[in-house]
């Protein structure tokens, strides 16, 4: 397939606040869709300014702490033209090939949606290891069709007003099908974005931990299936994961030996040390959710005065 400067039917949704650094190459890899929406929560950066140098429409989402959060609010409220929607992140590319390979598919009646691979890029390397790729995600489908699954995490604090990790769930009859060809993610801020992001993100990690444990009904998610898709295999897997001893110790193992971490070098290293303590903060998270209600501390109340009628003394004033 050759590319082509022709508009494609389909329509991009970008979540975005503060990300100047991250949109100029993320809107140019998009600029052969018809239609392009970035959803903005009250950036204070260039977010805004170069969106609309870039010809995207901006919306600016206003999160009130409950369900739905930013895409899903996106999808149920923005003025798509087209029948696809495409998500895209800020830190991802769509690269040209990628692009001739939607302009296939979207004509295909028998689909409603596909699962893009991601290439994960990490200090200048890619990680394709570890168990970092394949990374399959749904972020082509029918708007009217998809939504993303609610995992009863929107109460949880600190952990922004987008979707973290949640999965699109289909509805109707059509398939769902997988492209050949990878998107690139490659986030260009730095290491403390990196860890800022992982702090919120075990927030969310540690209640979905938590409603593992405590048994939460799942009807509203993609479920756990051993013999599933990708998707949900590894969500079947992480209702094991949860009940294992030594995760942090086991995450690294996992990555950096066992999935041959090792073969990315460096940059697999650190990438593998930094998944171990994000699995550590999880547990910390976790055990303060169980054991604290989601506090660092809980204070005690002060025994009661248990002598009827006893009025408090006051201190005499001192005399001058």
């Amino acid at each position: 397939m050759t590319s082509t400067a022709s508009k494609i039917p389909v329509s991009v949704l970008i979540p975005a606040k503060n990300e100047e650094e991250n949109l100029p190459v993320c809107l140019a890899s998009v600029a052969r869709a018809d239609e392009i929406f970035v959803v903005d929560s009250q950036s204070e950066d260039r977010t805004v300014e170069i969106s609309e140098s870039h010809g995207a429409k901006v919306v600016q989402f206003h999160f009130n702490g409950n369900w739905p959060k930013k895409k899903n609010w996106s999808l149920e409220n923005l003025p798509f033209r087209n029948d696809w929607v495409l998500i895209v992140d800020c830190d991802e590319r769509i690269t040209p090939e990628l692009w001739d390979e939607i302009a296939e598919v979207i004509k295909n009646p028998e689909y409603c949606g596909y699962y893009l691979n991601r290439r994960v890029f990490f200090l200048g390397a890619w990680i394709r290891h570890g168990g970092k790729y394949p990374d399959w995600n749904l972020r082509l489908f029918k708007h009217k069709q998809g939504r993303y699954e609610n995992l009863k995490t929107e109460g949880v604090r600190n952990t922004g007003d987008n979707e973290v990790h949640e999965h699109v769930v289909m509805s109707g009859p059509e398939k769902v099908g997988y492209l050949k060809n990878d998107m690139l993610h490659e986030d260009f801020r730095d290491m403390f974005h990196w860890i800022a992001r992982h702090n919120r993100y075990s927030n969310w990690e540690a209640r979905v931990y938590y409603n593992i444990l405590t048994g939460q009904d799942e009807s509203d998610t993609i479920g756990a299936n051993l013999f599933g898709d990708a998707v949900q295999r590894k969500r079947f897997l992480k209702k094991v994961w949860v009940r294992l001893p030594f995760k942090p110790f086991l995450r690294f193992v996992l990555f950096y030996i066992l999935r041959l971490g090792f073969l990315d070098g460096r940059a697999g290293y650190i990438y593998g040390r930094l998944l171990s303590q994000y699995e550590y903060q999880i547990g910390v998270k976790l055990y303060e959710l169980r054991k604290f209600g989601g506090h660092l501390n809980v204070s005690k109340p002060q025994a009661e005065n248990t002598t009827t009628n006893q009025v408090p003394s006051v201190p005499q004033a001192v005399q001058k």
